[in-house]
């Protein structure tokens, strides 16, 4: 089967089914795993490099008020390509070619593709995916066997924090405005004994004032800006150390685009990472560039 990827977590669940030799294009966002390198990709983001979070918000705000698309699909390569399966997704607007924009490709491609789309909110649907694209491929073997790794894993963590004190939690998505963690994420931080102050499980993630963020009483903040790699996290969040010092919490900057923002396998890393951070005697350290602690006298990245 010929299937082309339009968004990251699906590249993922897709190679981690084993299925990497047959997908034929992809996004300018899937970077992993490594083999994905060199596979054509077919989108290109309409917004800037190079912008301060503020500006991010602001340009992905005027785009998506005025009905623009912030990614732009090479419709020429994809019919080169011919696939057979297309694999995308209607759950967030800013993280993918719209759900609307992809049919309306595939019905004009001459391969009549199929359109799948996979819209998680919850872990547990993350999780529900993973069968369901593998039947769709015809890989039903390797969707359970993933699929068992991925309870026993979560399964484990749980075990290990039982009956520890729960770490109230302020997952922060973005920081300028501050979005807290929403979608799977409250859950994760459950699973990891925590709770979530401000996030609600399957709901997408809402902007708040500072104020309410210290009105929360978080314990530990996890900084998790979208789709940034730790090293760009911690500096990110640097930029606001004066408020985030005025809470008075543990903060700890994240590898949020691969453990975090998709929707993909590696979430359940994401799940043993928050586990460390809210129960480091109990949990063992991930690798250390999946976090970092911030310490917060440092100054502020020029």
């Amino acid at each position: 089967m010929r299937i082309a990827s339009l968004v990251p977590s699906a590249t993922e669940l897709l190679f981690a089914l084993g299925l990497g030799e047959q997908v034929v294009a992809v996004t300018h966002e899937c970077d992993y795993p490594p083999d994905v390198q060199g596979i054509p990709q077919l989108t290109r983001s309409v917004i800037a490099e190079g912008l301060q979070a503020a500006e991010i918000d602001a340009a992905v705000r005027e785009c998506t008020d005025a009905g623009r698309a912030l990614y732009e699909l090479d419709e020429a390569q994809l019919a080169e390509l011919e696939p057979e399966l297309i694999v995308t997704q209607a759950v967030c607007e800013v993280c993918a070619v719209s759900y609307g924009d992809v049919v309306a490709a595939a019905r004009r491609l001459p391969s009549d593709p199929q359109v799948m789309s996979l819209d998680p909110s919850t872990l547990g649907e993350v999780l529900l995916d993973i069968p369901r694209l593998a039947e769709a491929t015809g890989a039903t073997e390797a969707g359970a066997e993933l699929s068992r790794q991925a309870a026993g894993r979560i399964d484990a963590v749980v075990a290990a924090v039982a009956g520890a004190r729960p770490r109230n939690v302020a997952a922060l998505e973005w920081l300028d405005p501050v979005f807290i963690g929403g979608h799977w994420v409250p859950q994760m931080i459950e699973l990891a004994g925590g709770v979530d102050v401000l996030g609600m499980p399957g709901e997408r993630s809402q902007v708040v004032e500072w104020a309410e963020l210290a009105a929360a009483g978080p314990d530990v903040i996890v900084s998790m800006p979208c789709g940034y790699g730790t090293d760009r996290a911690a500096m990110e969040t640097l930029l606001y150390r004066e408020a985030l010092t005025a809470l008075g919490a543990a903060v700890a900057a994240v590898d949020a685009s691969s453990y975090f923002s998709r929707p993909g396998p590696r979430l359940v890393e994401g799940v043993e990472l928050l586990a460390h951070l809210l129960h480091a005697e109990l949990v063992p350290e991930p690798p250390p560039e999946r976090f970092a602690w911030v310490d917060l006298s440092e100054p502020a990245p020029r």
